[in-house]
């Protein structure tokens, strides 16, 4: 069945065709999900709660892109409507205090010896505030417009956010005297 049918089928109520599309969406939205939450049980919910709202608006889907990409900004979302009610509110900065370097740097490079887990530890240890635009601007591939409208902060504190992370998981990262990082 192409994936059109499945999603007319579920504007209908078809539960057997929402079962089918939760299947063939149900653990990308879950890693989605975790990039956002830390805790297993918090992305099943956020998973589970995306969902329930993209069935309920399945009639505004209009397919100008996929339905994955359309579901994808709704984990997202809710991601983020999840960590705002648990009070770990993004506090933005003051401009006047804040020290935006504008960096030709663009080098996000790291060392042979760092592997993925490394790199995924490291940016889940990071301040929530720097994590959060780090994952929407490296992984989901957000410009800092986008950012700042999902995160409710300025340009200028997405970009500082950003370049504050990236100086700490290059740190984080960084190994030391013979690859021990001691």
């Amino acid at each position: 069945m192409f994936q059109p049918d499945i999603i007319e089928k579920c504007k209908a109520n078809n539960r057997q065709a929402q079962m089918q599309l939760y299947n063939q969406y149900c653990q990308g939205m879950y890693i989605v999900a975790k990039r956002y939450v830390k805790h297993d049980a918090e992305a099943e919910d956020v998973v589970q709660d995306a969902f329930i709202k993209a069935f309920s608006k399945l009639d505004q889907y209009q397919a100008e892109v996929t339905f994955g990409a359309w579901l994808k900004r709704i984990v997202i979302n809710t991601s983020i409507d999840l960590l705002k009610t648990r009070k770990h509110q993004l506090v933005e900065l003051e401009t006047v205090h804040l020290n935006v370097v504008e960096s030709d740097d663009n080098n996000w490079l790291v060392e042979d010896a760092v592997g993925i887990l490394d790199i995924k530890a490291a940016i889940s240890s990071l301040a929530e505030k720097y994590r959060l635009v780090l994952t929407l601007y490296l992984l989901e591939g957000y410009d800092h417009q986008e950012i700042s409208q999902i995160l409710n902060i300025t340009e200028v504190s997405s970009r500082t956010q950003l370049y504050r992370g990236k100086l700490q998981l290059q740190e984080l990262l960084k190994l030391k005297k013979d690859g021990t990082r001691y």
